[in-house]
């Protein structure tokens, strides 16, 4: 049996509302009911943080409070203000998690079309759209990356750029920034802005970093990539401990 006509817009998704004496066509509730589910799907969040939300976020340290409050803020202002955010911090601090509940935020109650990539996954698709029998071209990739309102890019910096990933990258990033479109970056590697070894060292361990020799952020994608991403993001920085491992290991039964 067919599902019966909605009885305010007649199947059409939009109503007349009369406002200061004039109608004004908007939106029906039968079409952001129907829409947000298929943004939700079409978002491609991975299947292990699709159920991500604010209020499921658990804080182990100061720094968490501080990130998901400027989380909530962000999609509260949305999309007033057309700057992204970048989340830095060593693993498993939840910058994935809070990346994830924004989107899935944006699309439930705002019907933002919003769309994440991990950022090894999006170069090796780039990449194997060149093969001959790739079953879809470059612009079939970069087409949810161009057009999606909101995007996030997860792992910034977890593969080395060459010049052609520097350059690719840029050519994306330069694309959304031109076009206010806003972008979310999750990266573990961190920027301290100082050149002196003594000063990097220190701000590594103060931030949770205490591998010497640490790479920073433009160690991995460059100096002219770091720069547009600052331009165009507000960081936050998130400490603590990796919250996965502490799981993992608390799980196991000897």
């Amino acid at each position: 049996m067919a599902d019966e006509a909605c009885s305010l817009c007649q199947d059409t998704g939009w109503v007349l509302e009369e406002i200061e004496g004039r109608s004004v066509a908007k939106r029906c509730p039968c079409y952001i009911k129907k829409k947000n589910p298929i943004l939700f799907e079409q978002a491609n969040s991975p299947k292990r943080y699709q159920k991500c939300a604010f209020s499921n976020f658990e804080e182990h340290h100061p720094s968490h409070r501080h990130a998901l409050k400027i989380s909530k803020q962000f999609v509260a202002n949305y999309p007033v203000q057309d700057v992204g955010l970048l989340f830095q911090g060593p693993c498993g601090v939840g910058k994935t998690h809070l990346s994830v509940a924004i989107i899935n935020e944006l699309i439930w109650k705002k019907s933002v079309p919003c769309y994440f990539f991990d950022f090894r996954e999006l170069i090796r698709n780039i990449q194997n759209s060149y093969s001959s029998d790739s079953p879809m071209t470059e612009s079939q990739v970069l087409a949810p990356v161009f057009e999606k309102r909101v995007m996030v890019l997860d792992e910034l910096g977890a593969r080395r750029t060459t010049p052609w990933v520097e350059e690719t990258i840029f050519y994306i990033i330069n694309h959304r920034y031109n076009n206010k479109k806003v972008t979310i970056f999750t990266s573990n590697y961190i920027d301290s802005g100082e050149e002196d070894e003594d000063q990097r060292e220190f701000y590594f361990k103060k931030s949770g970093f205490d591998k010497k020799g640490e790479d920073t952020l433009v160690d991995r994608i460059g100096t002219r990539l770091r720069s547009r991403i600052y331009e165009m993001c507000k960081i936050v920085n998130i400490e603590g401990d990796d919250y996965r491992k502490k799981v993992k290991q608390a799980g196991y039964r000897f």
